[in-house]
Order: structure tokens, then sequence, then C-alpha cells
């Protein structure tokens, strides 16, 4: 069945800084905006907003030319780069401190151009944008949230919709050393969630595509994109805390594992799991 497209229109605002810190190096921003723009939205407002050392640049060519390229990079994704220049202090011990904090900046753009707006995307973990997320459903947008790690709790209550960028296919590539990963494909590498868990087995649930029917969640259902695999205890990682197995089924961990095909008619096989995060 063909499904009826939104129309809707997104702005998309990244803490890049924020993104930076806590996992997020690396994040392909034209899988973002992809993402954002899943049930053929219409990218209205493309919004990064990051932190430049005028001063260090001065001094250091191969940081001018690498943030420069990154920053040109983003424009050719169609995003806009809102500067926020770095300023030095120094603190009562004789210190030299460094301060740039875009959060303000972000949060104003957000919120005066939400009224030409339905659903907007918050990239960033940063507990101080609660209120701005409170404030822009109630002028009758959509909040949607992506990050990695430290997110604050708080704030993925508070969307509508958190999805840990882990979990969003190619978002952040999967490193492999002998070739190309092609994400959900047997042999290759996935990041997903345990789901279900008994005795000593369980099922890892993954994002096969970028799809608008994230609420699918039944990978059952032939339009869910959505899928499976199984797993037995002896494959699983140890936590920061010792054994996971225990305290699965969990939203908190993020794995990544290699898919397999099971033996006789069992579909997937999840083995070699790694720990990406814990939520």
């Amino acid at each position: 069945m063909e499904m009826s497209k939104s129309n809707a229109r997104v702005g998309v605002y990244v803490d890049v800084a924020n993104i930076n810190r806590n996992g997020g190096y690396g994040m392909g921003y034209e899988i973002l905006r992809e993402f954002a723009c899943r049930d053929d939205a219409e990218a209205v407002r493309l919004n990064a907003y990051v932190s430049y050392d005028a001063e260090k640049a001065r001094r250091d060519p191969y940081y001018f030319h690498r943030t420069n390229s990154f920053y040109s990079v983003l424009r050719d994704f169609g995003y806009k780069v809102i500067q926020k220049e770095v300023k030095w202090f120094t603190d009562e011990d004789g210190n030299r401190v460094a301060k740039a904090n875009a959060d303000l900046d972000l949060a104003v753009d957000a919120l005066l151009q939400s009224e030409k707006l339905d659903r907007v995307l918050l990239v960033t973990g940063d507990g101080d944008f609660v209120q701005v997320v409170r404030a822009l459903q109630n002028k009758g947008c959509r909040v949607e949230v992506v990050a990695f790690r430290n997110v604050s709790q708080e704030l993925r209550r508070e969307a509508d919709i958190f999805l840990s960028g882990y979990l969003i296919p190619n978002l952040l590539p999967i490193d492999r050393a002998e070739g190309e990963n092609i994400w959900g494909e047997v042999e290759h590498r996935v990041r997903g969630i345990c789901y279900y868990h008994k005795n000593d087995f369980g099922f890892m649930r993954f994002l096969r595509r970028i799809d608008q029917n994230l609420w699918m969640t039944d990978a059952k259902h032939p339009e869910s994109p959505y899928g499976t695999a199984w797993f037995h205890d002896s494959s699983l990682p140890q936590s920061s805390n010792g054994a996971i197995g225990p305290e699965l089924p969990s939203r908190k961990f993020i794995f990544e594992f290699k898919l397999v095909k099971a033996d006789g008619d069992k579909g997937l096989r999840a083995i070699d799991i790694q720990l990406v995060a814990e939520m």
C-alpha cells in the first residue's frame, strides 16, 4: 500500500559542539537531512551551530583549513552555518578560559522560525533545551530529538520522538576494516537494542532503513522498517557493571553486531555483539 506523504515543513537545528563531544563526531549531515525529511517533508530550515576559534585559526593553518572545509561541506548539504566565535577570558587564578555557547542562538532561532514549521528536529543531548521543546510544542510543532551519548533524560521524555543517533542507518558510519559495511545486510554490521530476553537468549531489533513508519516496531508487519535477529547470551559483552544479560531487555543499551543467517529457518542471528553506549 502506498503511504500518503506528509507535506510537512521541517526545521533542523544541530548543536554541533554538543554532538561532537558526545559520540557523534563524524556524523553524516546528508543522512541527518534524509532522516528529517523521511516522509517527503520539506526542509525549510537546516541550521548548524558551531564554535569558531579565530585566534587559533590565525596561528594554526591546519585548524583553519580543517574547520572551514567542514563548514563548506555543511553548506553543500544545504545547512546554514551559524558561527559563535570563541571568547577568551582570564579567570581569578590567572588561567585562560575559552567560552563559546551557541545555545541561546539556537533556542531563539528555533522559536522564531517555528511559526512556519510543522516539525522541529533538535540534534543535541543538552538538557538546557527542555524548556525550548515545551515552548515549541505549545506553538503547535512536533519536536524530535536525536543525540548519541550523555543525553538528558528529561529532554528524552519531553520530546515527541527521541531516537539515538547510533540507531539511524548510516548516520554514524560503522568502521569495517575489511571493506565497506552495508547496514542491515547479512554478513555486515548494524546497531540495535534488545527488546526481548528470556533465560539465556534474546532478540535484537534494528532499523533497516530510514522510513516514515518509525512507530511500526513489529518487524512482522510488511511495511515495518525494522528487522530482528536472535542471539545467545554467550555473544554478549560486559557492561561497566558486569554481565548485561540480567538487565535485558532494555533500551538503555545500544549494541553493534554482525548479522548472519541462523541455522534452519530461524531468520537472522546476531553475533560478535559489542556495547556501543549506555543511555
